[in-house]
This record gives C-alpha cells, sequence and structure tokens, in this order.
C-alpha cells in the first residue's frame, strides 16, 4: 500500500482525476501508455491519472504483485494495465477473467468492478489490426514466432485469428514454448508448433513475428542470427521503444515489409481505455497522443 500510495501521491493529476489507472511491470519507465491514456480522457472531456507502477524503480519483489493489486482496490483505481514479466502471473491473482484472457492465457488489463478484479487481453484485438492495417496482404503459409511469454500467447492467437496456416513458436526456455503450444491445440490442433529449428523454419517461412523483449534497449539485438533472414520475408514487431530495433532496421536494408510494434501499443491501448472508462476511444486520436509523446 504504502509504495504504491506514494506514487499516487507524486502524480500531479491525481488529487482530481475522475479516472485513476495504471501500469504494472518492470522497466516500464520510457512508455507512452500514460500520455495516451491522459489526454485520450482530457479529449473526452475526463481527468485520468496514469501512474507507472514500476517494480525495477520502486525496488519490489514479484511476491509484492498481490499487495499492488489490493492496495489498488482501497486507493480507487478504476484498473491497470499489466506488462513483462506480469502477463501471467497475475492471472491467479484475479477473480474473474474474460473469455478471450482464458483462452490465450495471458491478462495485460485488470479492471476493477463491484469490488471484483476481472483479467482482460486486449493485446491479441491491438495486434490484429495493426497487422491488418500495416501488412493487410501478405502470406500466411507459415508463420515463425520468437517468444512464448505473456505478450507471445496474445500474438499467436492474433496470427491464427488472422489465417496463419502454420505456426511454428521458438524461445529460448522450450519447455515454455511447449506449453503455449499445447495450450493452444485445442482450438488449432496441429497447426501450432513448438521447435528449436531456428535455421530449418526460418529458411521457409512466409513471415516472422517477434514477441520476446530482446530489441529493446535493456535487451539490444535480434531474437534469431541475421544471416537468416530473407527478402521475402515479412517482419512483425511488438517492442515500440525504441520504434526501430536491430530486426526491423536489418529486415527493411533487406527489403523486407515489416511492422513496428508502435500499432499494436496503440490498439491494446485503444480497448484497454474503454474497460476503464465506458467511453469509446478513437484509434486515430489514440496514435495521435502516441506521436506526440516521443
Amino acid at each position: 500500500m504504502t509504495a504504491l500510495r506514494g506514487v499516487v501521491t507524486a502524480h500531479p493529476l491525481a488529487a482530481r482525476a475522475s479516472v485513476l489507472v495504471g501500469l504494472i511491470g518492470r522497466g516500464i519507465q520510457l512508455s507512452r501508455t500514460p500520455v495516451m491514456h491522459e489526454r485520450e480522457a482530457a479529449r473526452l472531456g475526463l481527468t485520468c491519472a496514469y501512474i507507472l507502477i514500476d517494480f525495477d524503480a520502486l525496488q519490489l519483489p514479484d511476491a509484492a504483485l498481490p499487495g499492488i493489486l489490493s492496495a489498488g482496490a482501497a486507493l480507487g483505481f478504476q484498473g491497470f494495465n499489466v506488462t513483462h514479466p506480469f502477463k501471467q502471473q497475475i492471472m491467479p491473482r484475479l477473480d474473474a477473467l474474460s473469455p478471450e484472457a482464458a483462452a490465450i492465457g495471458a491478462v495485460n488489463t485488470v479492471v476493477y468492478e463491484a469490488g471484483r478484479t476481472t483479467g482482460h487481453n486486449t493485446d491479441c484485438w491491438g495486434f490484429a489490426e495493426s497487422f491488418r492495417a500495416g501488412l493487410p496482404d501478405v502470406p500466411l503459409r507459415q508463420v515463425v514466432q520468437f517468444g512464448a511469454g505473456g505478450a507471445g500467447a496474445a500474438v499467436a492467437y492474433a496470427l491464427m485469428q488472422l489465417g496463419a496456416g502454420q505456426l511454428d513458436i521458438i524461445d529460448t526456455d522450450p519447455a515454455r514454448a511447449q506449453a503455449l503450444a499445447a495450450h493452444m491445440e485445442k482450438d488449432w490442433g496441429d497447426r501450432v508448433r513448438a521447435t528449436d529449428k531456428v535455421a530449418d523454419v526460418l529458411g521457409w517461412t512466409d513471415g516472422i513475428a517477434n514477441t520476446t523483449p530482446v530489441g529493446m534497449a535493456k535487451y539490444p539485438g535480434m531474437a534469431f542470427p541475421a544471416e537468416h533472414l530473407r527478402p521475402h520475408h515479412w517482419v512483425a514487431e511488438i517492442i515500440y521503444f525504441p520504434e526501430e530495433t536491430e530486426m526491423l532496421r536489418v529486415a527493411r536494408g533487406l527489403g523486407c515489409r515489416t511492422l513496428a510494434g508502435t500499432g499494436m501499443a496503440i490498439g491494446q491501448a485503444v480497448r484497454a481505455f474503454e474497460l476503464f472508462t465506458g467511453r469509446k476511444s478513437d484509434m486515430a486520436a489514440m496514435a495521435g497522443h502516441f506521436a506526440a509523446a516521443a
């Protein structure tokens, strides 16, 4: 309670906010989500205070997560966004899950209502909307995804919903890739599989999605050897700071079609804002807020 109360008190809008929400994660000081929510609220005549609950900056252990959820309720929060590394850890701590969050197995938005917490997933919709806009006509016969964490689960479901014929999932923890593939088997059968054969699957894939943190300033580089990229590949990223990751830079240099992580960041915020406030959000306005925060 003390840690959360301190960051709330320090926020200049908190005392008069009609909407009090935040982001739970680690290493999130560069997030543009606060600006998107606060400016969209102002556009609609609301006052929003969006609080960063950065477990690194606050020097909190993972075990503090249940206490932060309880403190949020006591302090009058409407909800929280959730990011790395808590999108799956938080699920057992919640009272209920939306059907989509339960199916995906990851939560990125928590809403308080009548004293109960409900977990939602807006990442899946955000990625799918970004993909439709940015890569509308790319082949999806076979796709390779790097990463099987909370964001990876959402992107994997989005790719299958978009029409991927075969999805190969690769993770530095093979057991985690296997677990995600097994979780998706009930919906997609053997069209989703885990593998560790990077060179083999990249040799004949149509496209590549990176859902790992590799490419962020804190984790520079690429999730796979650059030598495996080919000009016919399309490449999708979910990282948005930096907006041009090493993978996107190399891919663009080869002439690959690329999708930056900005679209997913904006799309998930649109849906989360609506869950927090009950007010319809505008995608173009959110994109403007995102750009203004650069």
